[in-house]
């Protein structure tokens, strides 16, 4: 029985690698004749963390140029600075008090109800407060953008297959060449990532559209200084993307390091259990 018990921790053990190793993706498409870039994510892997410098410039990316459309629905502003999000700053181990995310979220404006007259009013972001909708309705985003409601954007990345590699080549495959059998009704575009080879949202990113400032992140408890790299299209899709798969697993970090500790104990009882096997019963032929 004691072996047997061994057997089943070594495989629960093996499992165990396997569900922390990446995010997990749901199905997703695209044309099977397009030759997607395959990005070598920090985050991938059992030891894999995210690039903090470019998920605080993909927050920039998405403020400047996917916040017109699409929302984050499921993140507070205050998320932004938690242990382990982009903005994180040991001094401030309440995100409600980091400086970063109060200028974040005072750039938002957010409805609220008048507590003397119950009007609707617009005031600036609290850290509390959620990231606003973009569009009142359905109805209101479809008339906006061609009959498309635009998704949302806080779980694209574990929404779709390959999810990283989604967005990022997403965003810059509009130049590949229409094939003749693809046919355009107004207000779509051509891209090979999505299924179908058509998208109602236009071409986003373009070399200089965002400009880049040196960023701050958190370093072994010191605050290091990131030079800012070239603003190009691809730099911006990757930065995106990182903020974004960070918007989709932020625990991701954490429960790494979770499954790795279990891994280890499981590994050590193993072997323990083991041996005692092999002590308990040496006399015992079998």
């Amino acid at each position: 029985m004691a072996f047997k018990t061994s057997k089943s921790l070594i495989i629960g053990a093996i499992v165990a690698v396997a569900s922390v190793t990446g995010i997990a993706f749901a199905a997703g498409g695209g044309s099977s004749d397009y030759k997607q870039d395959h990005v070598d994510w920090s985050f991938n892997g059992a030891f894999g963390k995210y690039d903090r410098a470019a998920a605080q410039r993909g927050y920039k990316v998405y403020r400047e140029v996917c916040s017109s459309c699409h929302q984050l629905k499921h993140l507070a502003f205050r998320h932004l600075g938690d242990k382990g999000a982009p903005f994180y700053l040991e001094d401030f181990p309440n995100p409600n008090d980091n400086p970063y995310v109060k200028n974040f979220a005072a750039d938002w404006q957010i409805e609220d109800i008048d507590g003397d007259t119950g009007d609707v009013v617009e005031r600036p972001g609290f850290p509390s407060d959620y990231f606003p909708e973009i569009y009142p309705n359905a109805a209101a985003a479809r008339a906006s953008n061609g009959g498309a409601v635009p998704p949302d954007l806080s779980v694209m990345v574990k929404a779709r297959n390959n999810g990283a590699d989604y967005v990022y080549n997403l965003m810059l495959a509009y130049d590949a060449p229409k094939p003749a059998d693809v046919e355009l009704t107004p207000g779509l575009y051509y891209n090979p990532v999505m299924d179908g080879g058509k998208i109602g949202m236009p071409p986003q990113l373009e070399d200089g559209l965002v400009d880049y400032d040196p960023v701050e992140i958190m370093d072994h408890g010191k605050v290091k200084l990131i030079p800012a790299p070239e603003n190009t299209a691809k730099q911006m899709a990757y930065d995106v993307t990182q903020f974004l798969a960070w918007s989709a697993d932020p625990k991701l970090e954490q429960r790494k390091r979770t499954g790795l500790m279990t891994i280890l104990y499981l590994l050590i009882l193993s072997i323990l259990l083991f041996f005692s096997y092999k002590r308990v019963w040496r006399n015992v032929e079998h």
